[in-house]
């Protein structure tokens, strides 16, 4: 493996689009700590916003400062690792462990707001997604459209659960179907694990990024996917993070154990399907590699799911690693499928507009 220059501007043959990239509002933060202090926060804020909001160390301050900045420190860092454009939303768990759902609202709506006026400021390297508060579905179906229409977002991230509560359930509805009315994606990222989830996993130092995460967003995409919502809604497409939450790596035994359990009808919420686990991967599930900057996944990821479907990410700032992107641009693929996986499938299913940040011929 070669080390090279990591240049914006398209210098291998594509541009690098990273499509799971982080930021916070000093607001959002604020109201996470007064909730561990309050006592209202739960087992998962207190275990991740206890240790980035409040921990002296490097790594949390490093990434805090990160976080936080929606300007020239975030585009040094995107210059200084080749990265052309960072498709961006606010960090998990977003708005979703608030209490007070007109404080959510409102911390919400002045999120998308700041989030908009950054973009507007860098259109060439920045791209939004809508932060909504699931508390209130009808709100949060009411922003997806003011995100799409009036401040140029390009899809909404919803961090996983929502005080336990999944978007299978019927009140969800109103979102999915906005989702569905302006054609823009759904990102499910990761959030802090329930309580109900949480104990055997934060006792061991696994309820995060390392393990955690990935379980209960994993099991939040297959409960849209067995209770049905691509049949009612065939055009809805679906994100995932982290090569897909280790999803596509376990479809033959998903699919085998799924309709052995609608054959012997032992779930009343098993029913059959028009397609199978494995053909709704294909059709209507996206897939980036955050924080897996790994050959072997992403290839596989790309044969069972499809090579249109595997985005670049990086997972900034939690991951910020310059050789990881070195990985990425020496792995071993035809130069058409590396630019699918570094710009034109982010292009397709964000519906961006290479005009905007394609480095002009001089």
């Amino acid at each position: 493996m070669t080390d090279h220059p990591l240049n914006t501007g398209g210098d291998r043959g594509y541009l690098r689009i990273a499509t799971e990239e982080a930021f916070a509002t000093r607001e959002q933060v604020d109201i996470y700590l007064r909730m561990i202090k309050d006592g209202t926060a739960d087992k998962g804020m207190v275990s991740l916003w206890g240790f980035y909001a409040k921990s002296p160390s490097e790594r949390a301050m490093t990434i805090m400062d990160r976080l936080l900045d929606l300007g020239e420190r975030r585009i040094a860092d995107m210059d200084r690792t080749g990265i052309d454009v960072g498709i961006l939303a606010l960090t998990s768990p977003g708005v979703q462990p608030m209490l007070d759902v007109a404080e959510a609202r409102g911390v919400a709506q002045r999120a998308n707001d700041y989030l908009a006026e950054r973009c507007h400021a860098h259109p060439t390297r920045f791209v939004g997604m809508t932060a909504v508060a699931p508390q209130d579905p009808e709100w949060s179906a009411r922003e997806i459209i003011r995100g799409a229409k009036e401040l140029g977002f390009k899809g909404c991230q919803i961090n996983s659960h929502t005080q336990g509560h999944y978007l299978d359930e019927p009140q969800f509805d109103p979102i999915i179907r906005a989702l569905v009315e302006v054609d823009q994606p759904l990102y499910i990222h990761p959030s802090t694990l329930p309580d109900s989830m949480i104990a055997p996993l934060v006792e061991a130092g696994l309820d995060g990024a390392i393990f955690g995460f990935g379980v209960e967003t994993g099991m939040h995409l297959l409960r849209l996917i067995t209770t049905g919502i691509f049949d009612r809604y065939p055009t809805l497409q679906i994100m995932v993070g982290h090569m897909g939450e280790a999803l596509p790596y376990w479809l033959y035994r998903l699919d085998y154990m799924h309709q052995a359990g609608v054959r012997s009808k032992r779930y009343e919420r098993l029913k059959p399907l028009k397609k199978t686990i494995a053909e709704y991967m294909r059709s209507n599930v996206l897939v980036t590699n955050s924080g897996v900057a790994w050959e072997p996944a992403i290839k596989f990821c790309q044969q069972v799911v499809g090579e249109d479907r595997v985005m670049y990410a990086m997972d900034y700032p939690y991951e910020y690693e310059a050789y990881e992107v070195q990985a990425m641009d020496n792995m071993d693929m035809t130069p058409a499928l590396k630019k699918k996986f570094f710009q034109s499938n982010a292009e397709r299913w964000f519906k961006l507009d290479p005009a905007q940040y394609t480095p002009k011929v001089k």
